[in-house]
């Protein structure tokens, strides 16, 4: 697997906060994301940038990734002095194939998505009992989107899986599986495939495959529990008059009233169209959000003046007087 610079995915640099990363996000995941995007191949784009989102805005595996970064980044400049210096050619070759580099993020990736418990990085078993004994059990991350939790959901999981043949040299096979995730699952979840792990020895039982649920991050959608939430961006005149809007859900989008005089932070609650439960549904928060013009022409100004005037409205009314 071949070294992914998960920054350059996010365009941000590698000094971003954990607030610029989600924002970095959300703006990719709405242009890319299968349900609403026409880009070519946006699926895997999708996936490419939740991958990276999943590194990034983890401390720890981000705290990783940064050293292994760092020492791709090492070897490039090591290998374009070896080709001599400039040498863009060269350098261009080296960064497309490290072997090193690549094995190394490899693991890395394996071990946060993909890895099997119990196996260093040789595959070597960390257990010296050589009778009949149960093969290791393998964990691994299952990424979902929001809106497969809502019906029960059958999905493609491939991972590698170490194997040991008869001379006792461990090597690994990639596996895949169809596996049926039900409706209601939610966030670290863990779901067991019996008998899905590593293979026993000396006819001891298979191991076993644990899925743990990750929920892939929704462009407009934060999750609250079962409830969800949505920032609707209104109009000043929207909120003081009131307005009716398409308000997209997980299933669609429903007509949504919003009433007159209405106030930033305000929450507006639909019922039923949040997140499965085992026993229900969850609701959908609006959370309205008033947004000036970021412009103003002539026209609008004057009419923002005569409004000034004739409003006779002061927002800081309740403030102490000297």
């Amino acid at each position: 697997m071949k070294f992914v610079d998960y920054y350059a995915v996010l365009g941000i640099s590698p000094d971003a906060d954990d607030k610029a990363v989600k924002v970095a996000y959300k703006k990719l995941a709405r242009k890319y994301h299968p349900d609403v995007s026409k880009e070519p191949q946006a699926e895997d784009k999708f996936k490419e940038i939740a991958e990276a989102y999943e590194v990034i805005h983890n401390k720890e595996e981000r705290t990783k990734y940064d050293e292994l970064r760092r020492h791709q980044q090492n070897r490039a400049r090591q290998q374009q002095g070896h080709y001599g210096g400039n040498n863009a050619s060269s350098q261009s070759n080296y960064q497309q194939s490290d072997p090193q580099t690549d094995q190394e993020f490899s693991d890395f990736i394996n071990s946060m998505f993909g890895g099997a418990g119990g196996f260093d990085r040789s595959g070597q078993s960390r257990s010296n009992a050589a009778r009949a004994q149960k093969g290791q059990d393998v964990e691994i991350e299952f990424p979902i989107f929001l809106e497969e939790t809502l019906v029960d959901t059958v999905k493609p999981v491939e991972f590698m899986l170490p194997q040991r043949d008869r001379s006792g040299r461990v090597t690994e096979i990639k596996k895949s599986l169809k596996v049926k995730i039900p409706a209601g699952s939610v966030n670290g979840e863990r779901i067991r495939l019996k008998g899905q792990g590593g293979l026993g020895s000396a006819n001891g039982q298979n191991g076993d495959l644990y899925l743990q649920i990750s929920l892939v991050p929704h462009p407009l959608f934060d999750v609250e529990g079962h409830n969800l939430n949505i920032v609707v961006p209104l109009a000043p005149w929207e909120a003081a008059l009131g307005t009716k809007l398409n308000l997209p859900t997980l299933t669609g989008k429903i007509q949504l009233t919003i009433p007159s005089n209405s106030q930033s932070g305000q929450r507006l609650r639909i019922k039923g169209k949040g997140l499965m439960s085992k026993k229900a549904k969850g609701d959908l928060f609006a959370v309205l959000k008033i947004v000036n013009p970021t412009s103003v022409d002539d026209t609008s100004k004057k009419l923002w003046e005569e409004l000034a005037k004739k409003a006779h409205f002061d927002p800081r009314n309740n403030w102490s007087k000297p």
